[in-house]
């Protein structure tokens, strides 16, 4: 049986592309694995960092490992390019650990979709930098970015 489309479908216009681009985004700072994993294949690939994730059920694994790891996560995320069926995207989120430490990891991901507008490849290289409660950017309450809250090209990210 087939997935129900996703919408916005490729191939992706740059308009469409920043629209699934925002979409990721939500789903991703509603800290649902469940949620997150059904914009994926149930056989998408992922690289993350060193990690390598097959399928809906690690999905989920990974990412509540990660936001049982990474507290009061929030993230932004920003179209870079898209062709067809593939969107790059840059992002910076914002996270503390169990000591209160706070960082802000940077990142770029590159997308592939299905016809029906599923993840089916994700690979992301992130870096970790160390920041002080201070310097954090990212301050709305937690989950979806405000619409009025800056993005990374507006914080100078």
């Amino acid at each position: 049986m087939s997935e129900a489309p996703r919408p916005p479908l490729p191939p992706f216009t740059a308009e469409t592309a920043a629209q699934k681009v925002r979409a990721a985004e939500d789903g991703w700072n509603s800290r649902d694995p469940q949620r997150v994993s059904l914009a994926y294949t149930p056989d998408s690939h992922w690289r993350n960092r060193s990690e390598f994730v097959h399928g809906r059920q690690e999905i989920v694994q990974f990412l509540t490992r990660k936001w049982q790891k990474e507290h009061e996560y929030r993230l932004i995320k920003e179209l870079w390019c898209t062709a067809g069926n593939r969107i790059a995207v840059r992002f910076a989120y914002e996270w503390h650990d169990d000591s209160g430490n706070w960082f802000r990891s940077y990142g770029n991901e590159n997308w592939e979709f299905d016809e029906n507008g599923l993840m089916a490849r994700r690979h992301a290289s992130i870096n970790d930098l160390a920041i002080s409660e201070t310097q954090r950017l990212f301050r709305w309450p937690q989950g979806r970015r405000p619409d009025d809250h800056p993005g990374l090209s507006e914080l100078g990210l």
